[in-house]
Formats: structure tokens, sequence, C-alpha cells
């Protein structure tokens, strides 16, 4: 069965944009973009939320025309242009570039899609994940912590009341600070 993995840059102290949706103290280096290559490129689809779309497609479908793109952003044009795509919204009237719309995250629906063959399904968007978390349908956690506090912005999670038990899977720094912490779900009765 495939997982459900939650993929997300974040700041020291926890947020994934600044006050103003800034995203400008991303560290990405050659290094770290190349390996996020790797990773997307392996998974099964992607599903975001309309904003994280609407931020890819805004740049990513002919990244590799532009002549300033170094080789790595016009392979990762490539894979996002490829790689299929799920938007949940709302209010998204149409998407492109190998996308489908759904409206609502329905567990239901979720599980079936992880039943589906092919690579594992990446999840984007902090308000995505709060829905899925809210379903209890991430099973995997690829937080990447750059090396920077922003101060306030958007928390990568909302306040819960919930436990959620994790077992660290895999730690890896990257020459420019940043760091990989990859959590899995603790399966029932583990702890």
């Amino acid at each position: 069965m495939r997982k459900i993995v939650l993929m997300m840059s974040v700041s020291l102290d926890g947020y994934v944009e600044g006050p103003n949706r800034e995203i400008d103290w991303h560290r990405v280096d050659e290094e770290l973009h190349r390996h996020f290559n790797e990773e997307i490129s392996r998974f099964g689809a992607l599903l975001d939320g309309r904003v994280t779309h609407e931020l890819m497609a805004a740049y990513w479908p002919t990244a590799d025309q532009d002549p300033a793109s170094t080789p790595t952003e016009a392979e990762f044009a490539g894979i996002w242009r490829d790689i299929p795509k799920i938007v949940y919204s709302r209010t998204l009237e149409r998407a492109d570039w190998n996308t489908t719309l759904v409206r609502d995250v329905v567990p239901e629906e979720v599980r079936a899609l992880k039943e589906q063959p092919g690579g594992d399904l990446g999840l984007g968007g902090a308000d995505l994940a709060a829905s899925f978390l809210r379903h209890d349908l991430v099973d995997e956690f690829r937080i990447y912590v750059h090396p920077v506090l922003i101060g306030r912005g958007k928390p990568l999670f909302e306040s819960t009341d919930a436990l959620t038990d994790l077992r660290l899977a895999e730690t890896r720094a990257f020459g420019n600070g940043v760091v990989l912490l990859r959590y899995e779900r603790e399966p029932a009765g583990q702890v």
C-alpha cells in the first residue's frame, strides 16, 4: 500500500511561511535541490492545496525554458509537469499540467487512492496537511528544517489535543545547514 508522505520545509522555529506568506528564507542550494528532484520523482502523485499548487504552477511549467535555470531546476520542471497532481480546492475552477481537482478531503477516497499501484503520495501545504492529519491519513513526515528563525508566520502544525506517536527513521544534514528529519507513524500498539 502506498504511503502519504508530508514533505515540507520549515524554519527552526516551526513556520512554513512568514507573516506575509514569504518563503524567501528557504535555503535551497544545488545539493538540496538534487535531493528534492530524486525524492519527488519517486512519488506516484503530489497532493497539494490550492495555494501550493498555484505557487508551483506559476513557475515550474516553463522553468526549463528560462536560460537562467540551472540543469537541476530544468530537470525539476520536467518532473513537476509529468507527475500526476491532485489539488484539493473548493474554489479553483480548473488546473492544468496533469492535475486532477478534488473539492474535499474524503478519508475513504484517500484510502482508496493509497490502495492503487504506484509510488507513495507526496503531500504539500500546511492547510491540506492539517486536514489530512485531522483524518489520521499521514503515514510519514519528511520535515526539512532550515537554519533560520523567522519569528512569526504560518506554523506547520495547527494546535491539537491529539497525540501522534512517531518513530525517527532518518536524519540527514545538508551542506547548507538544512536538516531532514524523517519520521514514520508508529504502528498501533507499538508505543
